[in-house]
């Protein structure tokens, strides 16, 4: 047994009190006369001894009480199981991501308790002891030792972070000179990781967080139906939804907004631990920059109930020809429109190769004879590039065998046939035409080039043999654009066949959305130029690092710097695109592992140990036992009291 103030044990002389007056009663005392004195004897006898049995029970409980309340005030415990260390530097790291905001009570969330652990903790350990405290922003606050004082007012400062941190940055974070860990989380399992080994001079307390079992509604991904978003086509966007939880969500509404005007809405049933799909349609009207924003209502686990991303218009298809004369193709026709497109002609004579490798469409038209250098580029570039191939009436067919990678047969007597239908299910057709008309005229055309049989073509003779297919990454067309060979180029067909191929192989096609753990995103901005670095505005601004790479900016952040939202790309006063960042998808995912599930991922050291309280009271016993030691004053006075209320009793009845 261990005294918290010894120095209090100096009051047991005081004990000698009730010794004193029990030695030295000098009450005077009174004779009486009486005639006969043997019957006197005898009483006063009897009366003597029982005088003494009770004086003694009352100086024993008088001295006990003086006793027990000196130990009272001396604060005697039994010695604890477990020491702070030497060193006397304790780490804290408090879980503050946002599935903290989860209920662990009724109206009470995870993150509340896990800050009054963290009180309980300093208010526990003796006041000379320094703390180093960790949330998931990292802050500079992290960076040292604090004080009690500096800890409890920090955690009143305490908000929920976006920021999910894994435990391998955790223990990165920890300052060498820390001997103690105490790890409060609610040790979600998605974000937490593993850590092979850790180190065993740090003892390691885990104090887990028991979040109430909940259902949790989250977008899992967005993506439109045609990846290349053309102004004035049809498009749809397609939204999956994941419910982690045990029971069905039904009638979930689930809302589209685009530049914070209501587009569309749409309910929806998901099964438990699975997901559903929704469509809307894309308004057709939307020009430049546009913010979009999916919502619904999911309670009580709402941090996850709006997801973010654009719908960009800005970046032109660029489209490449490579013809053998100077005179205007149907191609050049097509692609002329300049608010879609970025067209450019060159002769094979005058064509700079440097160019090839920054379109996203290349016309290979009616060429005789494809040179080796150019067979060689055009090769290298099939697997990232769009290659439409327009064969000449005369064509070598060495060379055009070496770019399709197959046999092929020049025809030089073919009769004019009539194309078939197309398959309007097909990815290249979908939401090409309003209305679908079987009665719908075909373009004709003399089939110039035969490449064999293809069952995936994607225009065909009514005869089954192809027209137009892809061959080996390769669009291949069967015969020139020229009125002796076909009308397709006068067709409803054209334009929009044509327009696909160049979004096919669209290599400015900007993600929708990332995740705020990105660290590195790249925008089409080959026109930029100088030193002026360009600004990242939303809720915060920043300036990333910045490189030029081809015709693209790459943007470096680092982790976790951006909030959720929308941010403009601003070059001084120009705005050249804009982006959304989202929260990661695993910080919805709200299972939690056990505490000795945590304890395997952590390596499993005996340095790690587990408390295993419930509640905050739970806890605040735990730890004083477990650092205090067992508390014994309570029972003092309660002793007190006993030989107290003992000592009236004695006085009060004991005859």
């Amino acid at each position: 047994m261990i005294f918290q103030f010894p120095s209090f044990l100096w009051a047991l002389g005081a004990l000698l009190i009730p010794i004193l007056i029990h030695l030295f009663n000098f009450r005077k005392t009174t004779q009486i006369y009486f005639s006969n004195t043997r019957f006197l004897k005898q009483v006063k006898q009897e009366t003597t001894q029982k005088r003494k049995i009770k004086q003694y029970l009352i100086l024993a409980a008088r001295l006990l009480f003086i006793f027990f309340l000196v130990m009272a005030f001396a604060q005697p415990f039994l010695p604890a199981a477990e020491q702070v260390g030497s060193q006397k530097n304790v780490a804290i790291y408090i879980d503050n991501s946002l599935s903290m905001s989860a209920p662990v009570a009724e109206k009470k969330r995870a993150i509340d308790e896990a800050s009054e652990r963290v009180r309980e903790i300093v208010t526990a350990l003796p006041p000379d002891v320094k703390y180093q405290l960790i949330t998931n922003d990292f802050a500079s606050f992290s960076n040292s030792f604090k004080a009690k004082t500096e800890v409890e007012d920090e955690l009143s400062r305490l908000r929920l972070s976006s920021i999910s941190r894994s435990a391998q940055e955790i223990e990165s974070r920890i300052l060498d000179e820390a001997n103690t860990l105490f790890w409060i989380s609610d040790f979600q399992s998605a974000t937490f990781g593993n850590v092979s080994k850790t180190d065993s001079s740090l003892l390691i307390k885990l104090v887990p967080i028991k979040t109430s079992k909940l259902s949790n509604v989250l977008v899992d991904t967005v993506y439109l139906e045609n990846p290349s978003i053309t102004k004035g086509e049809k498009n749809a966007i397609h939204v999956r939804l994941r419910n982690v939880g045990d029971r069905a969500v039904e009638g979930l509404v689930t809302k589209l907004s685009i530049n914070s005007i209501q587009a569309s809405a749409a309910s929806i049933n998901i099964e438990p631990n699975s997901t559903n799909s929704l469509v809307f349609d894309l308004p057709t009207g939307l020009k430049g920059l546009n913010k979009a924003v999916l919502s619904f209502s999911d309670y009580p686990v709402s941090f996850d109930n709006e997801f973010y991303f654009t719908l960009n218009l800005t970046t032109k298809l660029k489209v490449l020809e490579i013809k053998s004369n100077k005179e205007a193709t149907p191609v050049e026709r097509v692609f002329g429109n300049k608010e879609l497109f970025t067209f450019s002609s060159f002769q094979t004579a005058n064509l700079n190769y440097s160019l090839l490798n920054d379109v996203d469409l290349i016309v290979v038209n009616q060429l005789e004879k494809i040179e080796l250098p150019l067979l060689t580029t055009l090769n290298g570039l099939r697997k990232n590039h769009s290659i439409l191939l327009i064969p000449a009436l005369l064509s070598d067919e060495n060379s055009y065998q070496q770019l399709i990678r197959g046999a092929v047969k020049i025809n030089k007597q073919e009769q004019p046939l009539s194309l078939a239908l197309p398959d309007f299910k097909a990815p290249l057709f979908q939401n090409v035409f309003e209305e679908i008309n079987s009665a719908m005229a075909m373009p004709v055309a003399t089939k110039v080039l035969d490449w064999g049989a293809d069952r995936s073509a994607i225009l065909t003779f009514k005869d089954g043999r192809p027209f137009l297919s892809q061959v080996n990454d390769l669009f291949v067309l069967a015969c020139p654009l020229i009125k002796s060979t076909t009308d397709f180029y006068a067709h409803a067909l054209f334009v929009p066949v044509m327009y696909r191929l160049a979004s096919l192989g669209s290599r400015n096609q900007e993600r929708l959305y990332h995740s705020l753990s990105s660290t590195i995103f790249s925008f089409e901005g080959d026109s930029l130029l100088g030193d002026v670095p360009i600004k990242m505005i939303g809720k915060q601004e920043v300036i990333p690092t910045q490189r030029k790479v081809g015709s693209r900016i790459v943007l470096e952040l680092p982790k976790f710097l951006l909030e959720r939202g929308f941010y403009s790309m601003v070059l001084q006063k120009d705005t050249l695109g804009l982006v959304a960042f989202n929260l990661t998808k695993e910080e919805s995912l709200l299972e939690n592992l056990k505490p000795e599930e945590v304890k395997l991922r952590l390596g499993g050291s005996p340095s790690i140990s587990i408390f295993d309280a419930g509640s905050t009271d739970a806890f605040r016993n735990e730890i004083k036992e477990r650092y205090l030691g067992t508390p014994l004053w309570k029972y003092a006075i309660v002793l007190a009291l006993l030989f107290l209320l003992a000592e009236i009793l004695l006085i009060r009845f004991l005859k």
